[in-house]
C-alpha cells in the first residue's frame, strides 16, 4: 500500500463529489457544483493537483486540452487507508485498544464476542 495522506476538508468535499459520480469530471463541471462556494478557476485547479499529487486522482487531456479527473481508488478503499492510518498511529494497530477507548472495557468484550461468533457463522 502507497503512503496515506488524510484529506482536508475541502479535498474531501471534491471527492465526495467525484465518488458519488463515479466518472471522470473536469474542473469546469466542479465548479459548477460548488457554485455556492464562489471559487476561481485556479483554486479549484490547485485542489485537483494536490489530489493527483497524493495519488487520489488520475489525470487525462482531453478535448480541447481540457484535464479529466478520476478517481484512483474508492471511497471504501481510502476510509479502509484512513481507518488503519488512524489504528496504527494512535493505537499502535491495536483494535482492542480502540474500541476499549471508545466503549470501556466491558463493552469491547461483550461486542468483540458478538461480533466474532457473527464472523464464524457467516464463513
Amino acid at each position: 500500500m502507497s503512503v496515506f495522506h488524510k484529506l482536508t476538508n475541502t479535498e474531501m468535499e471534491i471527492m465526495q463529489i467525484i465518488w458519488e459520480l463515479n466518472r471522470s469530471v473536469t474542473s469546469s463541471e466542479l465548479l459548477e457544483i460548488f457554485v455556492e462556494k464562489a471559487w476561481k478557476g485556479q483554486t479549484i485547479n490547485t485542489f485537483l493537483s494536490q489530489l493527483v499529487d497524493k495519488g487520489l486522482l488520475s489525470v487525462t487531456r482531453g478535448k480541447w486540452r481540457m484535464n479529466h479527473y478520476s478517481p484512483c481508488i474508492t471511497f471504501r478503499e481510502y476510509k479502509k487507508r484512513e481507518a488503519k492510518s488512524i489504528l496504527d498511529t494512535m493505537y499502535q494497530g491495536s483494535v482492542k485498544t480502540f474500541l476499549t477507548t471508545l466503549y470501556g472495557e466491558r463493552v469491547v468484550d461483550d461486542e468483540l464476542e458478538q461480533w466474532l461468533s457473527e464472523k464464524q457463522v457467516n464463513r
